[in-house]
């Protein structure tokens, strides 16, 4: 009888172990290679129970939470993220303790476990569309809402509460999740609409399974998996590798190019250089929208990020300034020294009234106003400066602003000579007759202008708030200020702008190094010298072009600010 109780315990401890052995085979997976540069194609191969589902987690090693100080070797969260991810954590339903991997991808041929397509539209300003609505239609998979409704949730590997599902589908669908730490985004035309997570195969037609093959044979088990890694992985980035919930295999990503340890991105910073020149000339030629242009060039060809826990726009702003400091540096000389063109008293009661704006009110402003109206109402205003500008070129306006007239005569009569010449025409200088607080008057050209220095220093104070807040010069309405309501010429207007937006730039980047953030060093250094040399040329190149010239371009330069501020971008 004992015997036979033995032999029957023995039995029972061979099947147990010989389905485990089973299922193990079951599980098998491995990873093409133990090193990928960033960017290449990650394939994944093995075998898993006949007649399941393929779920393959990738997640990154390093998890991030919002109370941590330091993510991956690198300062986290900074001043603003820790005041702004209490706030989202208590809407979407997370605590500064959960922790989820910054990159994490779902390949499966069961999509449908974790969520759905929808359509999603975006675009134009939120006054004229309810939440939901947009300019634009496309398509996004959105995660489930409850980690209940999961129908796979031991597959997610590291993700395993509901409160860590809360703050994955926050970072993958919330633009400031994105922003602050998933740094990657599927983008439509050049607005990001979500973030890489769950992926099928490409053959599903969705552009954000583009590059993704998922081969599974139900019949046996076998499959093969391929995606490609996110280009801006930071450098020696380890990820896991769960199938079917099982821990099979890791990888690290290398480095692949120049890293910007800040900018959280690889960059040859050659090409910076060269955007900043040709910012830095068009910026130095009109005044305005420097910053704007470096930002959007940061955005779209530099792409950005800041470390994660570091929102995008808190490493991109700072950075911006560089180029809003530096190219006005750069044409001083030729506009101050050799051509006599800067009208000092109004611009430094502009600068001052910046510095104010900027470094103390600004403060305030940015955390206390919404970014998002406040930036599209800016556009409302910045469209009636565009329409404003065009008038003062027609006919009946140039009448009523005589001298502006008579100055464009001699400058016409001056570039024509020249022409006869060969000779290098010479720019006219300005020349004071009365200083005074309220009243500042010179000639240039021989014809007189006015201006009222104190009303400039209140003004100085509204574009400095607007400059800390966008981390740009504020010459975009500095430049149309001056030549709508005071009816100076861009040739005076425009050495003006810059000094004011250097004091802008000045108190801004005060502003950010005292919230603890300091801009990609080496990006940063790209843009100076870029900038320099930019402000240098264009400060040379400007007396090429008619004032009626430099006013049109200042006029479609504020109609693109229009259309990026009210978000009618899909195509930019």
């Amino acid at each position: 009888m004992m015997k036979c109780k033995q032999l029957s315990i023995s039995l029972m401890v061979i099947s147990i172990w010989l389905l485990a052995l089973q299922s193990s085979s079951f599980a098998g997976a491995t990873v093409s290679a133990d090193k990928y540069k960033a960017g290449d194609t990650i394939t994944i191969e093995g075998q898993i129970e006949p007649g399941q589902d393929l779920y393959i987690a990738v997640a990154q090693q390093a998890m991030f939470k919002g109370n941590v100080t330091e993510f991956a070797g690198q300062s986290s969260v900074g001043t603003y993220e820790k005041k702004k991810l209490p706030q989202n954590g208590e809407k979407a339903g997370f605590t500064m303790d959960t922790e989820i991997p910054p990159l994490y991808y779902m390949l499966t041929t069961n999509r449908e476990a974790f969520g759905s397509d929808v359509d999603k539209k975006f675009g134009g300003p939120s006054f004229l569309f309810k939440k939901g609505q947009g300019l634009y239609n496309t398509t996004m998979f959105k995660l489930k809402k409850n980690f209940d409704e999961v129908a796979a949730k031991d597959m997610l590997g590291p993700i395993k509460t509901a409160e860590q599902w809360n703050m994955f589908k926050w970072g993958h669908e919330n633009s400031y999740g994105i922003d602050t730490v998933v740094k990657e985004g599927n983008k439509k035309g050049k607005v990001v609409i979500f973030a890489r997570s769950v992926i099928g195969d490409a053959s599903s037609g969705n552009y954000w399974d583009k590059g993704t093959s998922i081969n599974l044979d139900k019949a046996t088990g076998n499959f093969k998996a391929s995606f490609k890694s996110f280009r801006h992985t930071a450098p020696d980035t380890g990820f896991d590798v769960y199938v079917n919930g099982t821990k099979s295999g890791s990888y690290t990503i290398e480095k692949n190019g120049f890293w910007l340890a800040k900018g959280y991105r690889y960059m040859n910073p050659l090409v910076v250089v060269i955007g900043a020149i040709l910012v830095g000339t068009y910026f130095s030629m009109i005044g305005a929208a420097g910053g704007m242009l470096m930002g959007a060039f940061q955005a779209l060809f530099v792409q950005t990020a800041g470390p994660v826990g570091i929102n995008a726009a808190n490493v991109l702003r700072p950075s911006n300034i560089a180029l809003t400091l530096f190219s006005p540096l750069g044409s001083f000389y030729r506009f101050a020294v050799v051509e006599k063109r800067v009208a000092w008293p109004v611009g430094l009661s502009f600068g001052a009234g910046i510095f104010i704006g900027s470094i103390w009110l600004g403060t305030y402003v940015t955390q206390y106003v919404s970014m998002t109206a406040y930036k599209e109402w800016l556009g409302v205003l910045v469209v009636i400066m565009g329409i404003k500008t065009l008038m003062e070129l027609t006919p009946g306006a140039m009448n009523k602003r005589k001298n502006i007239k008579a100055m464009t005569q001699k400058f016409n009569a001056a570039v024509k000579k020249a022409k006869e010449t060969g000779e290098a025409m010479e720019m006219g200088s300005i020349e004071p007759i009365k200083t005074g607080i309220t009243d500042y008057r010179f000639k240039f050209w021989g014809e007189e202008f006015r201006i009222n220095p104190l009303l400039f220093a209140i003004l100085g104070i509204i574009v400095g708030i607007v400059s800390r807040a966008f981390g740009i010069g504020g010459g975009f309405l500095l430049v149309p200020m001056m030549t709508t309501i005071a009816a100076l010429p861009m040739y005076v207007a425009v050495p003006i702008s810059l000094v004011g937006t250097c004091f802008s730039s000045i108190g801004s980047f005060i502003g950010y190094v005292l919230n603890g953030y300091l801009p990609d060093m080496v990006l940063a250094g790209a843009i100076i010298i870029g900038g320099f040399a930019g402000g240098m040329l264009g400060s040379r190149c400007q007396k090429m072009f008619s004032e009626k010239t430099l006013k049109i371009v200042l006029a479609c330069t504020l109609f693109f600010l229009f259309f990026r501020f009210l978000k009618i971008e899909y195509w930019i």
